[in-house]
């Protein structure tokens, strides 16, 4: 039976910024030196994060969304150029190997858009497939995953997936409102880019297996829809996000887990290693609470969450590599991948790792 596995990993990051440096030298301004939002900052879980657009050496908060849009296509393309790029090396592949390209994207929109003006610049070939996935937010990645795994199984060919996200074009300008408080304190920038093989194929290569994709699942309560939304404004993209977010994934995230091991002849204890989507230290501690997990079962989630910030759809993949990277998947077995996003929706994955060669981690080009 063929199944995707993920081969290759890479990503491409921007500048770094000191989230106390910000809250210092722009957001104490921006917010009218509010206790409440110099709180949301400290408690954020966040000691630094990427930015194209830095706010300390120029503010964004009254551009156009059109003026933004024009910038995410300047930045968007050499980022995601580098991090494919990066993947496909560490893959062994080349861009004649690619069936489909899929593009993960909520933070900016071009037509042609980056699927195409990537696939050109990397040399693929002029009937690559491509996929465009936007707008879905947080939890893209694991739909997106799931459509390119379906490829490479069907077709049983190579793909690359890219999520790219360009969080800091979409600085608001100055208000009250603790909700977008909390989103200016947690999201930075990244593109994060995965190669998938067939099985067979990378069991046949110089590199042993990573991350064998086996089942997904998802579910939408839609009677909370108004909890996280993202909106288009005149002054480019607007998150709402609810406080009540982590109570509603409170009331979902153990039986939707609970489901996807049990079709699969697993249940929580089997679970080897946990890459859940951090959207904040809230909805942490609420995945760590309700799943009975150990401290440390989310150490490569926190991580993340501390030098990156929340990076929408590139974050749930930041997480993997910091598991494949550190050597934590090493020994291989089950792994539980999720992630959340507007609608409320809570996406989740099954995957396998396989040890690395000769019981040793598995080098990350992350």
């Amino acid at each position: 039976m063929v199944t995707a596995t993920i081969a290759g990993l890479g990503s491409a990051l921007p500048d770094t910024t000191d989230q106390q440096v910000l809250w210092d030298g722009f957001f104490r301004q921006h917010f009218a030196s509010s206790r409440i939002a110099q709180q949301i900052f400290a408690g954020a879980g966040v000691r630094r994060r990427h930015t194209v657009a830095d706010p300390l050496s120029e503010d964004l908060s009254g551009w156009s969304t059109a003026a933004r849009m024009r910038r995410y296509a300047e930045e968007a393309q050499p980022l995601g150029y580098r991090a494919v790029a990066a993947a496909m090396a560490d893959a062994g592949v080349t861009a004649d190997d690619i069936g489909l390209f899929t593009v993960a994207s909520c933070t900016g929109y071009s037509t042609p858009g980056l699927d195409i003006q990537l696939a050109a610049s990397l040399g693929m070939r002029p009937d690559v497939q491509r996929l465009l996935i936007g707008h879905m937010g947080c939890y893209a990645a694991l739909p997106a995953l799931g459509s390119t795994a379906d490829f490479v199984v069907a077709r049983g060919r190579t793909a690359v997936l890219l999520c790219l996200e360009l969080t800091s074009l979409h600085l608001q300008p100055p208000t009250t409102d603790p909700q977008q408080v909390v989103s200016h304190a947690l999201f930075g920038d990244a593109a994060v880019a995965l190669v998938l093989r067939p099985q067979a194929e990378v069991a046949l290569g110089a590199r042993a297996p990573r991350l064998e994709l086996v089942d997904i699942a998802a579910l939408t309560d839609s009677g909370t829809s108004d909890h996280m939304t993202w909106q288009i404004t005149d002054f480019g993209f607007r998150m709402e996000l609810s406080p009540r977010v982590p109570d509603v994934l409170a009331e979902h995230v153990r039986p939707v887990v609970k489901d996807l091991l049990a079709r699969n002849g697993l249940d929580l204890p089997d679970v080897r290693a946990w890459a859940v989507h951090p959207g904040g230290p809230r909805i942490l501690d609420t995945v760590q609470g309700q799943l009975d997990l150990s401290e440390h079962a989310l150490a490569a989630s926190r991580t993340v969450l501390s030098e990156h910030g929340n990076c929408s759809s590139a974050t749930l993949p930041l997480v993997l590599g910091e598991l494949v990277g550190s050597g934590a998947l090493h020994k291989g077995g089950p792994v539980v991948a999720m992630a959340f996003g507007p609608g409320l929706t809570l996406y989740t994955a099954l995957l396998r790792a396989a040890p690395g060669p000769r019981g040793t981690a598995v080098p990350s080009a992350l």
